[in-house]
């Protein structure tokens, strides 16, 4: 029965699979709310707040709010609260690794839907070169600072009260999310001062910016997203890993070539055995796309839930002909 289970696993349509995985996520976080589901505040995904009918919050949205108090409460028996939240983000995180992007969050989920948009219109896709990509990838870390620094700054003094939540309002996840709703009351600039108008500026610009690349580019957010950023600081604690045996491994590049993100590691690195990389979304794509037995695998504490084997490589190969052809 066990071994049924594995085939089954191992040979499915990952794509059908994801495809209903991520819609319901979608639906969950988008309108949770009508159904009286609320998640919390310390969702490891942008389920962004300005959107008050979401099945819980991103995690950056009352982490900034705790770390702009004053440093004396900050740093007092106050600070108890922060270190609960972060404890629920963590535990929440741990579960699923950085499968949060590729299978949950909202704002990944759109990009993915752009992207099949641009498919169907047959538009042709641009990539990174390399040193574009090495570049680029540092931008997350620099808002991941923005997220923690300038509130801690505010806390100390350095910083005027306006920068709070600073992210928050540069964020596409602020006016794109609420539009599911019928809320577009965030696609505004606030004149109330300097720092507002620039903060939502940045954030209108930001959101077009975000449209326009994520059809251009496969998951073009990603790439600057400090959750991601996030994430990877605490992969190694996570239930879930995506593993590589390089001794199986050809370097054929197919897992490369299904890569949304460009993760040239993913085919050429045949020393590491955890292969999850910053920028890596956890679709689980490249699994599917390698046609050697258990090259690349992911597991769950260490037990093997989902592995590339030459069977379910054949049948997915078998899928994509056939739709090829009905196209």
């Amino acid at each position: 029965m066990i071994e049924k289970i594995k085939h089954f696993i191992n040979h499915a349509d990952l794509r059908k699979f994801r495809f209903w995985v991520q819609l319901f996520f979608f639906i969950f976080f988008i309108y949770g709310s009508y159904a009286a589901i609320d998640l919390g505040r310390e969702l490891p995904i942008f389920s962004c707040g300005y959107n008050h009918e979401t099945g819980g919050t991103c995690y950056f949205m009352p982490l900034q709010h705790q770390l702009a108090r004053p440093w004396e409460r900050l740093f007092s028996a106050a600070s108890l609260g922060v270190l609960t939240s972060f404890a629920v983000f963590l535990l929440w995180f741990i579960i699923f690794n950085k499968a949060w992007c590729g299978y949950a969050c909202p704002l990944g989920t759109m990009q993915d839907w752009m992207t099949s948009l641009r498919k169907f219109l047959k538009i042709p896709y641009s990539t990174y070169t390399n040193d574009q990509y090495k570049h680029l990838k540092k931008i997350k870390y620099i808002f991941l600072i923005i997220v923690i620094l300038f509130p801690l700054l505010i806390g100390a003094g350095f910083l005027d009260g306006e920068w709070r939540g600073g992210f928050c309002k540069m964020c596409p996840g602020r006016l794109i999310t609420p539009m599911f709703v019928g809320d577009f009351s965030q696609w505004s600039i606030d004149f109330s001062s300097k720092t507002a108008i620039f903060l939502t500026s940045f954030g209108i610009v930001f959101t077009v910016l975000f449209f326009v690349g994520s059809f251009i580019k496969k998951r073009f957010f990603c790439f600057f997203c400090p959750m991601s950023a996030m994430h990877y600081i605490f992969s190694d604690a996570a239930l879930l890993k995506l593993k590589k045996d390089g001794d199986k491994c050809t370097k054929c590049g197919d897992c490369y070539n299904v890569c949304d993100m460009q993760i040239k590691d993913i085919a050429d690195d045949v020393e590491s055995k955890n292969i999850l990389r910053d920028d890596c979304i956890f679709c689980m794509k490249c699994v599917a796309a390698c046609p050697e037995e258990d090259a690349l695998h992911v597991d769950l504490v260490n037990y093997p839930i989902f592995k590339s084997t030459k069977g379910g490589f054949a049948k997915r190969m078998e899928i994509d002909r056939w739709e090829k052809k009905d196209d």
